[in-house]
């Protein structure tokens, strides 16, 4: 190769990686956001299609904000509703018990004294309890406590959205093209990807949201404080196999059961055996076998390591990133190794 050539090459490669590399700086700010919205884009997109069916001539601007202002309201808002509450409660428990506020101590001694009598080894349930809370104040509180920007991160990925539904196709193809793989391999990627990302979206994130808000609902009525809080906390012990909801619901209703409250402890079971069994037994089973393989531990592993990295919408955005690394693996096992196999074969005869 001729002297010259080599050098025009070093200088395009050099220029591709500095301007990549500039591209990168650019974006990285919204990255999540980004990621937020191709998210909602594969998730909601045979929504889309629906919706750009009965749209006038089939008008793919007019059908992309149509979903955008549904994802807007049957999503987003009351997400960001449901987050600041979280928060607010969090705090507000966080400073109950640093303060040694009287209620407070008065509750916790009464469900530790009943506690007590069940287990045979001593327990200090306000220091756990206060342990735990400082833990997770540390850890989460600080993930909402830009609220401004996570709003900010929000209208980004709204806006995204609509230009991803309007015009996902035409950047797909982009991708393909960049792509150094075949096309055919290019799209089953990414349609393997949809379907996991549906499948783990519906069949298990959405289980576990439902049945904390209903948890939450039902430890309202009952009277239980900070009810909103420990239904959050219930969502993720949802993402547990067998242990699920009662690692809230069993607690509340020993609390209910020690300070008196007999019909609202029967109530809350009642509640949590019928209504939220009734999500965990029937519509799970239902939507989580549609396609969804993912083990539980690495979905529960994924949710909790994805709000640490990425903060609130880690709890879609981790389960996604480890979704996609399986189905890449999936497709390394379908499509390399067996080829080779192939290509080996006429060695062996």
């Amino acid at each position: 190769m001729q002297l010259s050539r080599v050098v025009e090459y070093v200088f395009f490669f050099g220029l591709l990686l500095l301007s990549g590399y500039m591209v990168w700086q650019i974006a990285a700010p919204f990255v999540s956001a980004i990621a937020l919205a191709a998210i909602i884009v594969v998730i909601c997109e045979p929504l889309h299609q629906r919706i750009k069916r009965v749209t006038p001539r089939q008008n793919k601007t007019v059908a992309a904000l149509l979903t955008t202002f549904v994802v807007l309201i049957a999503i987003v808002i009351p997400l960001v509703l449901m987050s600041s509450l979280v928060v607010h409660e969090l705090v507000g428990f966080y400073q109950e018990l640093s303060t040694d506020d009287v209620s407070t101590q008065t509750t916790i001694d009464m469900v530790e004294a009943r506690i007590q009598t069940y287990v045979p080894f001593e327990i200090n349930l306000k220091e756990q309890i206060e342990a735990s809370a400082g833990w997770i104040t540390s850890n989460l509180g600080a993930i909402f406590a830009g609220t401004v920007s996570t709003i900010f991160v929000f209208v980004i990925a709204l806006v995204g959205s609509f230009y991803f539904f309007r015009d996902g196709r035409e950047f797909m193809q982009l991708i393909i093209k960049a792509s150094p793989l075949p096309d055919s391999e290019d799209q089953v990627i990414f349609d393997r990807m949809a379907r996991a990302v549906r499948a783990v979206a519906t069949g298990t994130i959405l289980i576990a949201l439902i049945q904390g808000t209903l948890v939450a609902v039902g430890l309202t009525v009952a009277g239980v404080p900070r009810g909103v809080l420990w239904g959050s906390i219930s969502s993720v012990g949802a993402l547990m196999p067998g242990i699920g909801t009662s690692i809230v619901t069993v607690p509340a209703i020993i609390y209910l059961f020690s300070i008196g409250s007999t019909m609202s402890a029967i109530g809350l079971t009642v509640w949590a055996i019928l209504i939220v069994g009734l999500v965990d037994n029937v519509v799970g089973p239902y939507l989580i076998s549609r396609n969804n393989n993912m083990h539980p531990f690495i979905i529960l592993i994924s949710v909790l390591g994805g709000i640490a990295l990425f903060g609130p919408i880690g709890f879609i955005v981790g389960p996604v990133v480890v979704t996609l690394f399986i189905v890449l693996l999936e497709i390394y096992h379908q499509y390399i190794i067996k080829e080779q196999s192939i290509l080996e074969l006429p060695d062996s005869v």
